[in-house]
Parts: structure tokens; sequence; C-alpha cells
């Protein structure tokens, strides 16, 4: 007899043995050692390649009562074979009929539990393979459950969800088509799996509208909210060309669907109901508990009003404004993160919000929301910190969207708030640029707009028209704002008149030189001796080197920048004294345009 058949005849006839054996037994009198030997001789058939006398085995109806009280113990070696086998092989299609077949036969509490232990102790690359071999097996044995059905289902949920979550999310057209390690794929069977329990809650709350069992109901919504979090905060979700089905918009949809199915779509976005809160003795557990809910609303708000998902539920009554106010909490969650996916879709968010409403429509009154203050904060953290460029200049556009939408008032406080924050020179003067502007809209209109004109205009050029330390300011680090403002002065010298004075510039004339115009003349010959010093030194350095090679080091705010020669470092030299030249001329222009207003009123006067 060869020795091949000799090991099958043995493998086989000790799981026969333990069979027979166990046969004549009651139920009640298994021990726990016939357990073992179930299981070690059941595994040793899986393993040895003999799954078809294992699968007779589990069929014959006499053996029905040992493996339901011993079949879930086969669930971890089953697996191991199925992973072991190819697609094509008899032996894996024998061993997927075995778990078709546990799935029917096994104490549902006990499979259930082998099941999310198998899930839980997988990793790496097998977790999607294994969570989507084991999610008809699982969902066939939770239908099965009568006591803690909603406590299992959301047990297996929370452990599936959290077997994926460290898993990278596909986020380019080639990553999505390539699905690696297959988690688009997964993240869609595990909508599917929850479906029949979605189908309960929606069946029982059809059955009587005070619907009381919310267990299952709660388990569901904290999947959609895992779920929104991780993978849909990350992933990329505009429509990409080639891609028919997008998985992860297909995935948003059935998400989307869920919520609305259990009644919770509509609370989440305007309510802000994030689900029953645990209460934590730590602190910092709560803390994350609150962070976590507040991404995954902020993401559902960015599927329904950017991706438009579910927009047919939703009711047609609410304001533009109305509609920014709600969502203004969700987009400082969103642009308070650093991750490109995360900043775009709370950009993306904004900007449709704001594109919804008329300019000059938003009442100054929102500026008093603490959201209303903060998120053009984060704005400019966006425009002046963030490495991805796309980014940078969308925040800035975004800006310019945020304060046209406002009442004058409302620009007024906004450019003040702005103008004492940013604590960045480009901001700044491109704020002072959006105050030109306003004022010439003043000057120009018909109607007279107090907020830029008069006193209030004095008040928010006190901020504009000085330098931040006085002479001793860094003019080159704030040329743009110091550029601007000149220009700002120039603009109102030469609208203006002295006898009209509707700016009431020329009544802060006084103030204007002492604060600004001298200073600056100070600040202006300190720089340019100190900058044509460093020219100076720096060429008679070279000469000493008897090379231009030689390289020297430059440090910016406390960091070391890149090697620079003595060329490069002249070069930089001449570029800042060339910015301190154009301030000067600028300056030189607005100082002669104020001589020569004045002079024309005195010749008047004479």
């Amino acid at each position: 007899m060869p020795e091949e058949q000799s090991q099958t005849i043995m493998a086989v006839d000790e799981l026969q043995a333990i069979i027979q054996r166990c046969q004549i037994l009651e139920e009640t009198d298994f021990k726990g050692e016939d357990f073992n030997l179930f299981q070690v001789a059941g595994q040793k058939c899986l393993e040895d390649g003999y799954a078809a006398q294992l699968l007779e085995v589990i069929q014959n109806e006499k053996n029905k009562v040992i493996i339901k009280n011993m079949g879930w113990n086969l669930i971890s070696p089953l697996v191991r074979c199925i992973f072991m086998y190819k697609q094509e092989d008899d032996k894996r299609e024998h061993c997927l009929k075995i778990l078709d077949q546990l799935a029917q036969l096994c104490n549902p509490k006990e499979l259930f539990l082998g099941l999310l232990e198998q899930i839980e102790q997988t990793s790496g690359e097998q977790v999607c393979q294994t969570v989507m071999l084991l999610l008809q097996p699982l969902q066939i044995v939770l239908l099965k459950l009568q006591n803690k059905k909603a406590y299992s289902v959301g047990l297996s949920l929370a452990m599936i969800m959290n077997q994926l979550t460290p898993l990278p999310v596909p986020y380019t057209k080639q990553q999505i088509q390539e699905d690696k390690l297959g988690l688009c794929q997964c993240c869609n069977a595990v909508v599917d799996f929850a479906k029949p329990f979605v189908n309960e809650v929606v069946k029982n709350m059809e059955k009587s509208s005070e619907y009381n069992d919310m267990e299952l109901k709660e388990e569901l919504l904290k999947f959609c909210m895992k779920s929104l979090k991780y993978p849909l905060l990350t992933a990329q979700l505009e429509q990409l060309e080639g891609i028919e089905e997008h998985p992860f918009r297909h995935f948003a949809n059935e998400i989307i669907d869920i919520l609305w199915d259990i009644r919770e779509l509509i609370p989440l976005v305007f309510l802000h109901r994030k689900g029953k809160s645990l209460h934590w003795e730590n602190q910092e557990f709560a803390d994350i508990e609150q962070k976590n809910s507040a991404e995954s609303v902020a993401c559902l708000s960015y599927l329904m009003f950017v991706q438009h998902f579910g927009i047919d539920c939703f009711p047609l009554v609410f304001s533009p404004s109305y509609l920014l106010q709600c969502n203004m909490m969700h987009i400082e969650v969103l642009l308070k993160r650093t991750e490109e996916s995360m900043l775009s879709k709370g950009l993306d968010l904004f900007e449709s919000c704001l594109l919804r409403m008329e300019d000059n429509s938003l009442l100054h009154q929102y500026l008093e929301f603490r959201d209303f203050i903060n998120v053009p904060q984060d704005l400019v953290k966006v425009m002046t910190l963030c490495p991805i460029e796309h980014l940078r200049k969308k925040s800035l556009n975004i800006l310019q969207l945020f304060i046209d939408k406002f009442d004058a008032e409302g620009k007024y406080t906004l450019f003040r708030c702005l103008l004492k924050t940013s604590n960045h020179a480009g901001v700044e003067g491109y704020i002072i640029k959006n105050i030109k502007d306003q004022i010439h809209l003043s000057l120009t209109k018909a109607c007279d707009n107090i907020w830029f004109t008069g006193h209030h205009l004095i008040s928010l050029l006190d901020l504009v028209l000085l330098l931040p330390e006085g002479a001793e300011t860094d003019l080159l680090q704030n040329s743009d704002r110091i550029m601007a403002s000149l220009n700002l002065l120039r603009y109102l010298v030469i609208k203006d008149c002295e006898s009209d004075n509707q700016t009431g510039v020329w009544t802060a004339l006084a103030k204007i030189e002492q604060n600004f115009l001298k200073p600056l003349h100070v600040g202006l010959n300190m720089s340019k001796a100190h900058y044509e010093a460093e020219i100076k030194n720096t060429k008679e350095n070279r000469r000493e080197a008897h090379s231009s090679n030689t390289v020297c080091s430059v440090t910016v705010s406390g960091e070391k920048m890149p090697a620079m020669t003595t060329e490069m470092q002249l070069q930089v030299l001449h570029s800042a004294l060339f910015t301190f030249d154009l301030i000067e001329s600028v300056l030189a222009r607005v100082e002669e345009l104020i001589e020569v207003k004045i002079k024309a009123v005195m010749d008047e006067n004479s």
C-alpha cells in the first residue's frame, strides 16, 4: 500500500474513530477531550489535503449533533487552508463548502465567537481577504441569534472596521483600480453584510412609530459614523474618468442610504446628533470620541453638499446663509487637518456653501458666531503654511469669496479681525488691498457707506497705516504690507480732496505722519545702511578668499538655509536694496502728493 494512501486512511480513520465514539454519547456528555481530539483530527484532514472526506463527515446527518457542538473549532485551520489553495483547486472548493456547512449547522453563539476571533487574529495583506471570506457565514450566524443580537452585530461591525482602519486608503486613480489590498471591494462587501440588519430596523420602525428597541439602530449608526471617518474622510471621492463605478462613491452612497433608512440622516446634518455618547471616566477618551464624531459628521456634510449624495432627501426650505452657518463647524474641523484629502474636502465644502449665496447678502451678525471668526483664520493658515500649492491658491480664492458675501459692516469687522490675527505680511497686504477696493466703492457709489468713510475708516486706518515695531520694523519681511499701505494712502490722497475729506484722511494726516511716514523714513535709512555695509563686507570677504565659490550659511527664523555662494548672497542683498528703493520711491510720491494738495488748498485760501 503506497505511503500516501496509508496516511489518508490514518487521517480519515482517526476522525471516524472520534465521530463513532461521540455518536453514542448524549450532547451533554461531550467532554473537553472530545473537542480537542475532534479539532486535531479535523485539522489533520484539512492540512493533509483530505477536505473532501471531511466534507462527507460533516454532511452526514448522523453527525449533526457533533458538528453543532464541535464544528466551530475547525474555523482557524479551515481559513488557513482556503488561502493556501489556488482559486481553481478542487480542495479549495471543498473547504468553502465546509465553511458554508458549518455556518448552517454549528451552534450560532460558539461559531460567532470563532469567526470573530479569526477576524481579530488576521493582519496585513490578508485582512480584507479574511473579512470577505467570513462575512457570509458571520451574517448567517447573526441572523440566527436570538439573545444580544444588536450587541453581536455591533461587535462584529466594530471588529471588522478596527481591522480595516490601519490599511492605507487607495487615493489615486491607479491605486483605486488596482485595489492592491482589496479594501475597496471589502468596504462594499461589509455594507452588503449590514443590509439585513438595516432592513430589520426599518421593518420594526414601520410597524410602530414608537419603536423603542434602539440598540440595533444605534449599532448601525456607530458603523456609519466609523465608515464616514474611515475610509470616506481619507478617500478621493471625485468622479474619475475611466472608472465606471467608483468603489468609494458607491460605498458613500450606501452609507447615506443606511442613515436615511434608519432616520438619522437629517438629524445628523442639522442637529449635530452624534449617537449615544459614552460616559468616559478618562477625559482623554471622551475628547477622542468627540473628535471622531465631529470628523464623521463633517465628512457627511461634504458628501451631501459637495458630492450631492442623498440630496434628494434634503428639505429645500433652508436659506443659503443658514446652510453656511450649519456647515461652518464642519468646515472648521476639516481645515484644522493637514492631510490633502481632508483639507481639500474642507475647502470644497466652504466653497460650495459660499457659491449658493449672493454677494453682500451675509449679515454682519454672523460674525458673532465663533466659527465665522475661526474659519477665516484657519483659511489663512492654509494659505501661508500648507505645502500643497493648489490648496494654497484655492484657499486664497475662497477667502475672497467669503469677504465678498458679507455686507459692508461684516467686511469691516472681518478686515479688523484678520489684520489683528493673521501675523503674515502677505495676507495683511491682501486685506489692505481689499480695504482700498471697498473705499473706492464707497467714494464712487451714490449711496454713502459709513463703514469705509469718516470715523469708522480712520479707526481702521489706525491698524493699517503704522509700522508694527516703529522704525525698527523688519521692512523686508513686511514689504508686502508696507507697499499695500502706501498704495492705499496714495489712493486716498489722490481721490479725496482736502475740502471734501470724505474719508477723514486729511484730519488724521498728522497722526499718519507720526505713526507711519516718519518711522518708515528712519527705518529705510537704517535698513539701506545695514544692507550696503553687508554688501561691502561680502565683497571684501570674497577678495580675501580669492574665489567666488566660497560657501556661506544663512539662518532664517532659527533654521539654517541651504548653503549659498558669495555671488548668491550678493544677489540676495542687492534684491533687498531694490525692495527698499521701491518702497522709498512710492513713499516719496505719497509725500509729494500730500505737499501738492496742501499747497493747493493754501493757495486757494490766500
